[in-house]
């Protein structure tokens, strides 16, 4: 979710911006539980920093991960594999193929759409949240003539995340969530949980990662392009680029197929539930839509390559503040992307997203100075609150060979 620390329980999930996930196993054959992996054909010996990804997921997967699916591609080729259980009742392993809720993964979809928006002037990133949504940001201090949609998009706008309040934490964050997984939210009921609080700094003078700042900005997205922010990510991004396994749901709390379960466990010793199904109405904007290892690196790779933003709003994108974190290899954040600077020195642009039952990071490096070789590098757990993602992506992106 965001980056405060959980009060009273050992685990907290839902939108993060880091990964609730381990490190990834490997095998496109193998029986659940068993970690191996192998190159795309003809990729003499596959990516860069395979066999350490395969290493670290064989270490998650043993340390009772359920399952993991991962891919890395480079100039040498595409791996791709899998490891453990999908279904842990019946018993049966992940597919490389399976298609997973990408929390906040999400963002960087969302981020692209309201700069390509600018880019036609259709609004502008020094537009006030009141301009667009007139009255719905007050109260307890808030004040949305006083914020920025660029600092909704750098996460600089001081406003609450609405995942951290206590009513709300009660059932999402505890057992509870399954009588309400179900539940359906308006983005203005989700806005007005954020509003019950006071900001947590003024306006564009530091920076904390909020659930809310997206939420806001879908509806936003609504507003200046006169259809559903869903429906302007499918065509701007999803379509041009024939992400075929990707998809933002609207109300429906069911996966596609093919899709493992998904599992959580709220606390360290508290019981692994089956969270597959739920509505996906809450995470509006923050982290509601659905993809594949294959498809995410595929969306980074046009992306960070410039195929969907001109040169001036990439910049834009690009352009960071530093968060703070030392916790995390996440240094900085531009416009829906963090930047992450692993233990070699090695930068990868990317997101991750920890969302009930689903934990899955993207990210990339373009060859440039301080990036190590152009490489894309995406994984998922089918379990939300186990572990750091962080692990497998530093020993991947840091490998040798």
């Amino acid at each position: 979710m965001g980056q405060r620390a959980r009060r009273g329980r050992g685990v907290r999930v839902a939108l993060a911006g880091a990964v609730a996930a381990g490190a990834l196993a490997t095998a496109l054959t193998g029986p659940a539980g068993a970690a191996s992996g192998r190159a795309a054909p003809g990729t003499a010996g596959g990516p860069q920093g395979a066999a350490a990804a395969r290493d670290a997921m064989d270490t998650a997967v043993r340390g009772g991960i359920p399952g993991a699916i991962g891919r890395i591609e480079d100039a040498r080729g595409t791996w791709r594999g899998t490891a453990g259980a999908g279904d842990l009742a019946k018993g049966t392993p992940r597919h490389a193929d399976d298609r997973f809720r990408i929390g906040s993964v999400s963002k960087t979809f969302l981020a692209t759409v309201v700069l390509q928006l600018e880019d036609e002037g259709r609004l502008s990133l020094d537009d006030t949240v009141e301009k667009w949504l007139p009255g719905l940001v007050t109260g307890n201090g808030n004040d949305g003539s006083r914020i920025t949609l660029r600092q909704l998009l750098q996460h600089t706008s001081g406003i609450y995340d609405f995942v951290y309040d206590p009513d709300f934490d009660a059932v999402y964050g505890t057992d509870a969530f399954m009588e309400h997984r179900y539940d359906r939210w308006t983005p203005e009921q989700v806005v007005g949980v954020a509003m019950k609080h006071e900001p947590e700094f003024a306006p564009g003078t530091s920076w904390k990662y909020s659930n809310t700042n997206y939420t806001l900005l879908a509806m936003v997205v609504d507003k200046a392009a006169g259809r559903p922010y869903e429906r302007e990510i499918e065509r701007r991004v999803i379509e041009p680029l024939k992400l075929r396994a990707t998809s933002v749901p609207r109300t429906d709390p069911r996966l596609p197929a093919p899709h493992s379960r998904g599992y959580v466990r709220f606390t360290p010793d508290g019981e692994l539930l089956d969270v597959t199904e739920m509505s996906p109405t809450w995470a509006k904007g923050s982290g509601a839509m659905i993809s594949t290892t294959k498809d995410l690196s595929r969306f980074y790779r046009a992306l960070l390559g410039g195929k969907l933003l001109p040169a001036r709003q990439m910049a834009k994108m690009l352009d960071t503040v530093e968060t703070g974190d030392t916790k995390t290899p996440r240094v900085a954040y531009g416009l829906g992307v963090f930047v992450y600077k692993f233990s070699c020195g090695v930068t990868v642009w990317g997101h991750g997203g920890s969302v009930h039952g689903s934990s899955s990071f993207v990210g990339t490096t373009l060859g440039r100075k301080g990036e190590g070789p152009a490489r894309t590098m995406a994984f998922q757990y089918n379990v939300a609150g186990a572990g750091s993602a962080h692990t497998v992506a530093d020993a991947a992106y840091c490998a040798k060979r």
